[in-house]
């Protein structure tokens, strides 16, 4: 029972990668906020607010797809278990309640955007480094000599493949910083990130498969990509006039 207890509540090692890849991310953010026209208490407010929404809305999420099981086990609501999350959930919830919070102190979206972007990136570091740590998001066999052992095989690192993808995305953010039209550097980085999803999901055992055998992630990849562009061409042709 007490270890069964320990399991449930014991804090998982990889999300301290996650916990730090948020810090990083928001204190980069906050150094260009005003770059954007965005303040540091609105941008330390809406992230803040946001994560929290993600974590809660993700919880309740599963929750509620899980509904029987919970009833059986209540007290794994409150478990910290990073498994016991949807997180497509949790990101609709966080980017309603981010929405709320930008619409009610009247701050520009496309700059709004644009300020999060550093954080955005970092967490995508971060994320590729958690996997690794977790031994999640793992690639299909393969005999090439940079293959890693995980699960009984041999296989492609895709979470390095990810955390290079996100660091090199990182660092063509980094280089571009504040650009005189307002979202262009959000929409490049969710072009650059769909792209390398793309890629690195060809690689990967554990995508879901749909219709004829599709990809889930690359189907949603090429649509994320497709709008960043038509957005892109938007803003600045809107500029432009």
């Amino acid at each position: 029972m007490l270890a069964t207890f320990q399991n449930l509540f014991a804090p998982p090692r990889h999300m301290i990668l996650l916990v730090l890849a948020a810090w990083l991310g928001l204190t980069l953010a906050e150094k260009y906020a005003e770059r954007h026209r965005i303040s540091k208490d609105d941008l330390n407010n809406i992230t803040f607010y946001g994560l929290i929404a993600f974590i809660v809305g993700g919880r309740l999420s599963f929750v509620l797809q899980n509904i029987s099981a919970f009833i059986k086990s209540p007290l794994g609501v409150i478990s910290i278990n990073p498994d016991l999350f949807d997180s497509v959930g949790g990101i609709i919830v966080a980017i309603l309640v981010a929405f709320a919070y930008g619409q009610r102190k009247n701050l520009a979206l496309w700059s709004t955007l644009d300020a999060l972007t550093p954080f955005f990136a970092v967490i995508a570091v971060g994320l590729g480094l958690s996997h690794l740590a977790a031994g999640t998001a793992f690639g299909n066999p393969t005999e090439l000599p940079w293959g890693i052992d995980l699960w009984s095989a041999t296989r492609h690192p895709t979470q390095i493949y990810a955390t290079l993808a996100s660091l090199l995305t990182l660092g063509l953010i980094w280089f571009l910083k504040a650009h005189p039209r307002p979202g262009v550097l959000f929409l490049i980085f969710t072009a650059v990130t769909a792209f390398s999803q793309l890629i690195i999901h060809t690689f990967r055992a554990d995508t879901p498969l749909f219709l004829d055998g599709y990809r889930q992630a690359q189907v949603f990849a090429w649509i994320i990509l497709a709008v960043s562009f038509a957005a892109l061409e938007a803003r600045l042709k809107s500029e432009t006039k």
